[in-house]
């Protein structure tokens, strides 16, 4: 798996569905730079099992990113026509109506292949025939690019894994005290604990305390 912690994110340009029923073409990541931090997180699939519980996750926690500048943009493969349709689902139904962040079309698998996240991959048979190695759909995949555009945190998940959407925000945080203090955030580190000098000293003083 590429390792993209440190480097530009991938560009794109794809269609969209945003604030749960508006089609938008050419949504791009690059409206934010400078401005806003982002977090995108990967998919699977619409209309599935795990999805959903962590779409209205990310959707619970929305004002608590908004508080701390920052966008959340979730992909699949699936086409924007899927995902217009399972926003009008309710709930109950097993729809995600309700959930007003952008949910970007990777149509073509590209963003998930430049992302490094796509699951299978296509190949060439004895016979020059195209084959497919498992089902071309993401992997659960989260990056935290900050306003330069930079990714500063990944982590992917095996299909069945859903993840954990506080730690999505303990990251923020901890890049954001990074940049404010421009001290470290030593292990399980959040935002009512101290940060941590990169010096001997300032090691030895925080293991004292702790």
């Amino acid at each position: 798996m590429a390792v993209l912690v440190g480097k530009k994110a991938p560009k794109f340009n794809a269609q969209a569905v945003v604030n749960g029923m508006e089609f938008v073409e050419n949504y791009s990541l690059e409206q934010f730079e400078g401005k806003k931090y982002v977090v995108l997180f990967f998919y699977p699939k619409d209309f599935t099992f795990v999805c959903p519980t962590e779409l209205f996750a990310f959707q619970e926690k929305l004002e608590d990113f908004k508080k701390r500048n920052v966008e959340i943009v979730a992909v699949s493969t699936d086409t924007e026509q899927s995902h217009w349709g399972w926003l009008q689902m309710p709930k109950a139904n097993g729809g995600i109506q309700g959930v007003t962040y952008p949910l970007v079309a990777d149509t073509n698998k590209t963003i998930s292949k430049n992302y490094d996240v796509l699951a299978g991959d296509y190949f060439y048979d004895d016979e020059d025939q195209l084959q497919a190695s498992g089902e071309l759909i993401a992997y659960r995949g989260l990056f935290l690019i900050d306003k330069a555009g930079i990714v500063r945190h990944q982590i992917v998940n095996d299909l069945p894994l859903g993840r954990n959407v506080d730690e999505a925000l303990r990251m923020v945080d901890a890049l954001q005290f990074t940049e404010e203090n421009g001290e470290a955030c030593p292990a399980n580190w959040n935002s009512e604990k101290e940060g941590l000098k990169a010096t001997h000293e300032g090691i030895a003083d925080y293991l004292s305390k702790n």
